[in-house]
């Protein structure tokens, strides 16, 4: 069972909602913890795996953990930085992606200095504050929640600085970005301070580096000519050292090694002009390495 030190589930925060909670159950599940089936559900307690999940707002998870509450969460970068809690990132998680960026209206802004005594409006006041604390600017930065595009029309804020995508939506409301990115965000995995030392908590890590590492990577076989193993061993390095087997066929070797995801269709093709044969790609669900 996959316990604390001192025989108590391990306490781990979920994001109850959003884009973060459907992703970050995914990985749940693909790492073997169960998960709830009723989006209502506020806790759930997974025996055999010894740990109890509590689904939260993304925005308190940080807290909780940096409290000490709560064990380990999962949570936005963003919001980690912005809430000032004693937490700390353990690892990015590979989704929920997003960028953070100073925008205003279209020609007026141009540098990141111009922003100096003005009124700069966004969700995530901590985070900008902070942001602007480490470049000696002063602005007066205000909290809104929801849509801040309309601030400055409104005459509440004469910038803003908020999650950027396409910037369609920007450019809707006559906005345009300028000045350096101020954070490139992500789901990430948080922890307060001694948690590590948890030996629950190093499993339960353990398992959704295992998930991560296997999403990236794909399982390739292959069949060749003994003669042109070290070409293709080249092409194919895996983790390790890729598995090469005898076959029946005189002459002809298997070969099986971990590559990346990325470009595996291109390590196809140059395996099939050395003259690789029967090249197969086959889903990693978990690993442990």
């Amino acid at each position: 069972m996959t316990q604390t030190t001192n025989g108590r589930l391990l306490r781990v925060a979920v994001p109850n909602k959003g884009s973060l909670s459907q992703s970050a159950a995914e990985i749940l599940r693909e790492s073997g913890y169960r998960q709830r089936q009723d989006p209502k559900e506020l806790t759930l307690t997974d025996a055999e795996n010894g740990v109890e999940f509590f689904y939260l707002r993304p925005r308190d998870i940080a807290l909780y953990v940096g409290e000490g509450t709560l064990d380990v969460g999962i949570t936005g970068r963003d919001l980690l930085l912005d809430s000032g809690a004693h937490a700390a990132e353990v690892m990015p998680l590979g989704f929920g992606r997003s960028r953070f960026r100073f925008a205003g209206p279209a020609g007026r802004f141009t540098d990141l200095a111009e922003v100096a005594g003005k009124r700069v409006a966004t969700s995530y006041t901590g985070l900008v504050a902070a942001f602007l604390a480490e470049r000696g600017i002063e602005a007066t930065v205000t909290r809104l929640d929801g849509a801040v595009e309309t601030s400055i029309q409104l005459g509440v804020a004469d910038v803003i600085a908020d999650v950027v995508e396409t910037g369609t939506t920007l450019r809707a409301a006559g906005l345009d970005t300028f000045g350096e990115v101020l954070l490139e965000s992500e789901a990430v995995l948080v922890t307060r301070s001694g948690t590590e030392d948890l030996e629950g908590f190093e499993v339960f890590k353990r398992r959704v580096e295992g998930v991560l590492v296997a999403r990236s990577y794909v399982m390739m076989d292959y069949d060749i000519l003994a003669e042109h193993v070290g070409a293709a061993v080249a092409l194919t390095p895996g983790i390790e050292s890729p598995t090469v087997s005898p076959l029946h066929r005189e002459g002809w070797v298997a070969v099986r090694a971990m590559v990346p995801r990325a470009g595996a269709q291109r390590m196809m093709d140059e395996l099939f002009e050395i003259g690789a044969r029967g090249i197969l790609l086959t889903d990693i669900h978990a690993c442990r390495l």
